[in-house]
Protein backbone atom coordinates (compact mmCIF):
# COMPACT_ATOMS: atom_id res chain seq x y z
CA UNK A 1 0.00 0.00 0.00
CA UNK A 2 1.03 3.35 -0.76
CA UNK A 3 1.39 5.36 2.39
CA UNK A 4 1.73 9.19 1.14
CA UNK A 5 -0.10 9.82 -2.13
CA UNK A 6 0.04 12.36 -4.41
CA UNK A 7 -2.54 13.59 -6.84
CA UNK A 8 -1.97 16.68 -9.56
CA UNK A 9 -4.60 19.09 -9.75
CA UNK A 10 -5.20 21.33 -12.60
CA UNK A 11 -1.79 20.63 -13.61
CA UNK A 12 -0.37 23.36 -10.69
CA UNK A 13 -1.50 22.19 -7.05
CA UNK A 14 -0.08 18.76 -5.54
CA UNK A 15 -2.21 17.21 -3.42
CA UNK A 16 -0.09 14.89 -0.76
CA UNK A 17 -2.12 12.50 1.45
CA UNK A 18 -0.45 10.69 4.50
CA UNK A 19 -2.00 7.27 3.76
CA UNK A 20 -2.09 4.89 7.03
CA UNK A 21 -5.58 5.88 8.18
CA UNK A 22 -5.62 2.15 10.19
CA UNK A 23 -2.88 3.62 12.38
CA UNK A 24 -4.28 7.21 12.06
CA UNK A 25 -2.20 8.37 9.73
CA UNK A 26 1.01 8.00 12.37
CA UNK A 27 4.51 8.65 11.04
CA UNK A 28 6.37 5.34 10.67
CA UNK A 29 9.69 5.30 9.05
CA UNK A 30 8.41 3.72 5.74
CA UNK A 31 5.64 6.84 6.09
CA UNK A 32 8.37 9.17 6.23
CA UNK A 33 10.51 7.85 3.85
CA UNK A 34 8.00 7.78 1.35
CA UNK A 35 6.84 11.90 2.26
CA UNK A 36 10.38 12.62 1.75
CA UNK A 37 10.22 10.74 -1.73
CA UNK A 38 7.38 12.39 -2.54
CA UNK A 39 8.52 16.11 -1.14
CA UNK A 40 11.53 15.85 -3.46
CA UNK A 41 9.13 14.93 -6.83
CA UNK A 42 7.33 18.04 -5.88
CA UNK A 43 10.51 20.56 -5.28
CA UNK A 44 11.65 18.89 -9.02
CA UNK A 45 8.60 19.44 -10.80
CA UNK A 46 8.68 23.27 -11.77
CA UNK A 47 4.60 22.93 -13.06
CA UNK A 48 3.71 22.47 -9.46
CA UNK A 49 3.28 26.32 -8.16
CA UNK A 50 1.28 24.94 -4.59
CA UNK A 51 0.45 21.73 -2.46
CA UNK A 52 -2.16 20.63 0.20
CA UNK A 53 -1.03 18.38 2.52
CA UNK A 54 -3.66 16.53 4.45
CA UNK A 55 -4.93 13.06 5.66
CA UNK A 56 -6.73 10.30 4.81
CA UNK A 57 -10.03 9.40 6.55
CA UNK A 58 -11.76 11.82 9.52
CA UNK A 59 -10.40 10.61 12.30
CA UNK A 60 -6.72 12.12 11.83
CA UNK A 61 -4.52 14.21 9.95
CA UNK A 62 -1.92 12.38 11.99
CA UNK A 63 -1.33 11.38 15.21
CA UNK A 64 2.08 12.12 15.51
CA UNK A 65 5.02 9.35 15.70
CA UNK A 66 4.28 5.87 15.23
CA UNK A 67 4.57 4.67 19.14
CA UNK A 68 3.85 1.23 18.33
CA UNK A 69 6.86 1.34 16.07
CA UNK A 70 8.77 2.70 18.62
CA UNK A 71 8.23 0.15 21.39
CA UNK A 72 11.00 -2.10 22.22
CA UNK A 73 13.75 0.50 20.62
CA UNK A 74 16.71 1.92 22.66
CA UNK A 75 17.60 5.23 23.64
CA UNK A 76 19.64 6.53 20.49
CA UNK A 77 16.97 4.46 18.82
CA UNK A 78 14.21 6.69 20.12
CA UNK A 79 16.49 9.70 19.48
CA UNK A 80 17.57 8.96 15.80
CA UNK A 81 13.51 8.57 15.15
CA UNK A 82 12.58 11.43 16.55
CA UNK A 83 15.58 13.23 14.53
CA UNK A 84 14.45 11.67 11.31
CA UNK A 85 10.47 12.92 12.39
CA UNK A 86 12.58 16.88 12.17
CA UNK A 87 14.36 16.88 9.72
CA UNK A 88 11.29 15.75 7.34
CA UNK A 89 8.74 18.25 9.18
CA UNK A 90 11.97 20.92 8.13
CA UNK A 91 11.58 19.37 4.77
CA UNK A 92 7.85 20.39 4.25
CA UNK A 93 8.60 23.92 5.70
CA UNK A 94 11.11 24.41 3.34
CA UNK A 95 9.45 23.33 -0.18
CA UNK A 96 9.52 25.50 -2.46
CA UNK A 97 6.05 26.25 -3.03
CA UNK A 98 3.72 26.91 -0.65
CA UNK A 99 2.15 24.62 1.84
CA UNK A 100 -1.50 24.40 2.96
CA UNK A 101 -1.92 22.16 5.53
CA UNK A 102 -5.44 20.80 5.37
CA UNK A 103 -6.30 18.85 8.47
CA UNK A 104 -9.16 16.38 8.53
CA UNK A 105 -8.78 14.67 11.80
CA UNK A 106 -6.84 14.83 15.08
CA UNK A 107 -3.50 16.43 14.87
CA UNK A 108 -1.05 15.31 17.71
CA UNK A 109 2.73 15.98 18.48
CA UNK A 110 4.24 15.11 15.46
CA UNK A 111 0.98 15.74 13.60
CA UNK A 112 0.53 19.02 15.04
CA UNK A 113 4.78 19.72 14.33
CA UNK A 114 3.94 18.83 10.57
CA UNK A 115 0.78 21.42 10.39
CA UNK A 116 3.12 24.03 12.34
CA UNK A 117 5.66 23.78 9.31
CA UNK A 118 3.03 23.91 6.38
CA UNK A 119 2.41 27.81 5.33
CA UNK A 120 -1.57 27.67 6.10
CA UNK A 121 -3.65 26.05 8.19
CA UNK A 122 -7.29 24.98 7.18
CA UNK A 123 -9.05 22.78 9.96
CA UNK A 124 -11.83 20.75 9.82
CA UNK A 125 -14.77 21.66 12.34
CA UNK A 126 -14.33 18.67 15.03
CA UNK A 127 -10.45 18.62 14.87
CA UNK A 128 -8.47 18.57 18.02
CA UNK A 129 -5.07 19.69 18.15
CA UNK A 130 -2.17 19.13 20.57
CA UNK A 131 1.17 19.58 21.69
CA UNK A 132 0.90 16.23 24.13
CA UNK A 133 4.30 15.16 24.24
CA UNK A 134 4.77 16.63 28.32
CA UNK A 135 2.10 13.90 29.48
CA UNK A 136 4.36 11.45 28.23
CA UNK A 137 6.99 12.24 30.21
CA UNK A 138 9.15 13.87 27.00
CA UNK A 139 9.06 17.45 24.99
CA UNK A 140 8.02 17.77 21.40
CA UNK A 141 11.24 17.34 19.10
CA UNK A 142 10.05 17.81 15.46
CA UNK A 143 10.17 21.63 16.34
CA UNK A 144 7.14 22.19 18.07
CA UNK A 145 8.76 24.21 20.39
CA UNK A 146 10.24 26.55 18.18
CA UNK A 147 7.31 26.80 15.84
CA UNK A 148 4.47 27.37 17.78
CA UNK A 149 5.82 30.48 20.01
CA UNK A 150 6.97 31.83 16.71
CA UNK A 151 3.41 31.14 15.43
CA UNK A 152 1.07 32.42 18.77
CA UNK A 153 3.00 33.96 21.49
CA UNK A 154 5.58 32.00 23.83
CA UNK A 155 2.81 32.60 26.81
CA UNK A 156 0.30 30.38 24.71
CA UNK A 157 2.72 27.81 23.47
CA UNK A 158 3.85 27.34 27.01
CA UNK A 159 0.57 26.55 27.81
CA UNK A 160 -0.61 24.45 25.49
CA UNK A 161 2.81 22.89 26.17
CA UNK A 162 2.95 22.38 29.49
CA UNK A 163 -0.61 21.04 30.35
CA UNK A 164 -0.51 18.58 27.23
CA UNK A 165 -4.54 19.19 26.47
CA UNK A 166 -5.65 19.32 23.35
CA UNK A 167 -7.36 22.01 21.90
CA UNK A 168 -10.75 22.37 19.21
CA UNK A 169 -10.45 23.89 16.23
CA UNK A 170 -12.62 27.00 17.22
CA UNK A 171 -9.82 27.39 19.54
CA UNK A 172 -6.99 27.03 17.69
CA UNK A 173 -8.33 29.71 15.33
CA UNK A 174 -9.33 31.93 18.10
CA UNK A 175 -5.49 31.94 19.01
CA UNK A 176 -4.12 32.32 15.49
CA UNK A 177 -2.77 28.27 15.22
CA UNK A 178 -5.09 27.76 12.43
CA UNK A 179 -6.08 30.52 9.67
CA UNK A 180 -9.40 28.56 8.55
CA UNK A 181 -12.47 26.16 10.06
CA UNK A 182 -14.90 24.88 8.17
CA UNK A 183 -16.89 21.86 8.32
CA UNK A 184 -15.66 18.37 7.32
CA UNK A 185 -17.81 18.18 4.21
CA UNK A 186 -15.95 21.48 2.95
CA UNK A 187 -12.19 21.18 3.86
CA UNK A 188 -10.96 19.24 0.70
CA UNK A 189 -12.86 21.54 -1.64
CA UNK A 190 -11.78 24.77 0.15
CA UNK A 191 -8.43 23.43 0.54
CA UNK A 192 -7.92 23.06 -3.25
CA UNK A 193 -9.30 26.17 -3.97
CA UNK A 194 -7.31 28.06 -2.09
CA UNK A 195 -4.59 26.24 -3.29
CA UNK A 196 -5.98 27.20 -7.27
CA UNK A 197 -6.58 30.54 -6.17
CA UNK A 198 -2.56 30.52 -4.80
CA UNK A 199 -1.38 29.06 -8.24
CA UNK A 200 -3.22 31.46 -10.31
CA UNK A 201 -0.61 34.04 -8.80
CA UNK A 202 3.60 33.81 -10.01
CA UNK A 203 4.99 31.29 -9.50
CA UNK A 204 8.41 32.89 -8.77
CA UNK A 205 6.54 35.36 -7.15
CA UNK A 206 4.91 33.14 -4.53
CA UNK A 207 9.02 31.21 -4.45
CA UNK A 208 10.60 34.45 -3.72
CA UNK A 209 7.91 35.64 -1.24
CA UNK A 210 7.45 32.44 0.83
CA UNK A 211 11.55 32.76 1.12
CA UNK A 212 11.38 36.73 2.04
CA UNK A 213 8.55 35.59 4.77
CA UNK A 214 10.51 32.62 5.72
CA UNK A 215 13.54 33.79 6.17
CA UNK A 216 12.86 37.53 7.38
CA UNK A 217 11.29 36.25 10.47
CA UNK A 218 14.30 34.93 12.00
CA UNK A 219 16.05 38.42 11.63
CA UNK A 220 16.46 42.03 12.67
CA UNK A 221 14.02 44.11 10.58
CA UNK A 222 17.04 45.52 9.03
CA UNK A 223 18.25 42.58 7.71
CA UNK A 224 15.03 41.36 6.96
CA UNK A 225 14.16 44.13 4.98
CA UNK A 226 17.54 43.15 2.73
CA UNK A 227 16.47 39.65 2.60
CA UNK A 228 12.83 41.00 0.86
CA UNK A 229 15.12 43.31 -1.07
CA UNK A 230 17.14 40.52 -2.71
CA UNK A 231 13.86 38.31 -3.35
CA UNK A 232 12.35 41.60 -4.95
CA UNK A 233 15.21 41.76 -7.28
CA UNK A 234 15.08 37.95 -8.44
CA UNK A 235 11.61 38.75 -9.95
CA UNK A 236 12.37 41.51 -12.22
CA UNK A 237 13.76 40.11 -15.13
CA UNK A 238 11.21 37.80 -15.61
CA UNK A 239 8.73 37.09 -18.64
CA UNK A 240 6.01 36.11 -15.85
CA UNK A 241 7.01 39.88 -14.48
CA UNK A 242 6.27 41.18 -18.16
CA UNK A 243 3.12 38.68 -18.21
CA UNK A 244 1.83 39.98 -15.68
CA UNK A 245 2.11 43.82 -16.96
CA UNK A 246 0.36 42.98 -20.43
CA UNK A 247 -2.36 41.29 -18.83
CA UNK A 248 -3.46 44.14 -16.43
CA UNK A 249 -2.95 46.36 -19.36
CA UNK A 250 -5.31 44.18 -21.25
CA UNK A 251 -7.72 43.85 -18.68
CA UNK A 252 -7.10 39.60 -19.10
CA UNK A 253 -6.12 37.38 -16.80
CA UNK A 254 -2.20 36.64 -16.94
CA UNK A 255 -0.80 32.96 -18.21
CA UNK A 256 2.29 32.77 -15.97
CA UNK A 257 4.92 30.10 -17.12
CA UNK A 258 7.36 30.32 -14.11
CA UNK A 259 10.20 31.90 -16.20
Amino acid sequence: MTLVELEIVNSHVAVITLNRPQAANAMSKALLDELNQVIQKVNHDPNIYCAVLTGAGVKAFCAGADLKERRGMADDQVIAAVRNIGKTVSEVEAMKVPVIAALNGIAFGGGLELALCCDIRIAADHVKLGLTETSLAIIPGAGGTQRLPRLIGIGRAKQLIYTAKPITAQEAFSIGLVEQVVSNEELHDVAIQMALDIAKNGPIALRQAKTAINQGSQVNLATALEIEHLCYKETIPTNDRLEGLEAFREKRSPVYQGN
